[in-house]
């Protein structure tokens, strides 16, 4: 356990207590992501994934996100747990955001649940909401988790955490 973790208050977590190999599950709250002036995403049918040191973040199923958006990156990565991630960027009007958002195609099989849906970085959109609460970006962009009130940290990511 991480001795200078924060001790969670009444209804909070912390991510100390997440698991590792990191846990999927549903979520029950409204997620929703603007960019350039827009709704492009609003869901009620998110998955979450939390692991040991990281904020969660939030999948959204592609059904809910305006795909008119997305363009194909050729940016790739590999997670030991996820399997291969592909990145899309985002197009609207003039404003472009590059490599914010990624999905697993074919996850491996503890993961399934989440081929096809979509994770945004919150530093890389304008806003990303959890029900009515504007959730925080986490410093150095660590696997683009959501920081939102009920979560306390210390949060992997900032520089000379990499190593937690």
């Amino acid at each position: 356990m991480y001795k200078d973790r924060i001790k969670p208050g009444p209804g909070q977590e912390s991510v100390w207590d997440y698991p590792r190999p990191p846990r999927l599950e549903a979520s029950l709250r409204r997620v929703r992501i603007e960019f350039a002036g827009r709704l492009i995403a609003d869901t009620r049918e998110a998955f979450r994934v939390l692991e040991t040191s990281h904020p969660p973040t939030y999948y959204i199923p592609p059904g809910d996100i305006d795909e008119s958006v997305l363009e194909v990156s050729d940016l790739h990565s590999y997670c030991e747990w996820k399997g291969q991630a592909d990145y899309r960027h985002l197009r609207l009007g003039e404003r472009q955001s590059r490599n914010a958002a990624w999905l697993y195609p074919d996850p491996v099989p503890a993961f399934a649940p989440l081929a096809g849906y979509l994770s945004f970085y919150p530093s890389r959109v304008d806003a990303c909401w959890l029900d009515e609460e504007r959730i925080e970006a986490p410093e150095g962009d660590f696997y683009g988790g959501w920081i939102s009130s009920d979560i306390v940290g210390p949060f992997k990511g900032p520089p000379g955490s990499q190593g937690w």
